[in-house]
């Protein structure tokens, strides 16, 4: 598996898939976030390579142009998970090292809960355990008002509307203080037709059944969060604890925002290398 970009075919898709580091490097699946892409992780991943590590980083569904249906439904989560698993049978993987990011870290919860097996560690990022963010979202006026954007993401042609209105001024601008050389990078590809509609989907196909459904990790966990996120508060954080009945380490990052792999790449390579190096 030579190290750059290459299409991997998985579940009749096909997935833009970055990969790095040492040949024999034990591998760290890592999975980005909305609204961005693979190339969350390049700050991260140079940090991981030089410990040993081999990152294998998808463009997930949707993001991937060759990995795009249309049907909101083909965006449910346990889909979404089923293509981290095939991605890594595909690759001759049988366990990984999962690094999440926001809807990423959700897809890392999932496999860790429910597919303990192909899972050595997770260190999930800003997004806590689903009944974590579901309970708080529930019972914490703060936590409602950082999440009310989700209402929003969820009116198929409205959401499209306002975001990419004004040369996509209000998608541009969901990343808070980040270097507008970054934001383009992210930005661009969601200009693609369908793009931004596909990367949508993930926030239309969820549902609470989703959340109240999963039990705890039972693996090594790190959960590493900005306390300046703006979508995540600090109910859903703290309680994160209670979801995870391996051993946890919770990394909370004075300061930081949401966008941690950009704002924060070297403490989250810390934090990984410091999880991944016990397992």
């Amino acid at each position: 598996m030579p190290d750059g970009t290459r299409q991997v075919a998985a579940r009749g898709l096909t997935f833009d898939v970055r990969v790095g580091g040492p040949q024999d490097g034990a591998p760290v699946l890592l999975l980005h976030g909305f609204p961005q892409h693979s190339g969350q992780w390049r700050a991260v991943a140079p940090a991981l390579h030089a410990a040993g590590l081999r990152t294998v980083a998808p463009d997930q569904r949707g993001y991937s142009p060759g990995a795009r249906p249309a049907d909101v439904d083909a965006y449910r989560m346990d889909e979404c998970v089923a293509d981290a698993l095939a991605l890594l049978s595909t690759l001759d993987i049988e366990t990984a090292h999962v690094v999440g990011h926001d809807w990423g870290a959700i897809v890392g919860w999932h496999l860790a809960a429910k597919h303990p097996h192909r899972v050595r560690t997770l260190t999930a990022l800003s997004l806590p355990h689903p009944r974590a963010y579901a309970r708080a979202i529930a019972t914490d006026p703060q936590q409602q008002e950082r999440a009310a954007y989700l209402q929003l993401f969820r009116i198929p042609g409205k959401a499209e509307q306002v975001l990419l209105a004004e040369d996509a001024r209000r998608l541009r601008g969901i990343f808070v203080g980040l270097d507008p050389t970054l934001v383009e990078g992210y930005v661009r590809p969601l200009l693609e037709p369908g793009a931004l509609t596909a990367a949508l989907a993930w926030s239309r196909a969820v549902s609470l059944a989703d959340a109240e459904g999963l039990g705890p990790v039972p693996l090594p966990t790190t959960y590493v969060w900005g306390d300046d996120d703006a979508a995540v508060a600090e109910s859903a954080a703290y309680d994160c604890a209670a979801h995870v009945t391996g051993d946890y380490l919770f990394v909370p990052l004075a300061g930081a925002g949401h966008w941690l792999t950009d704002v924060a790449p070297d403490a989250v390579a810390e934090a990984v290398l410091a999880r991944a190096g016990t397992a």
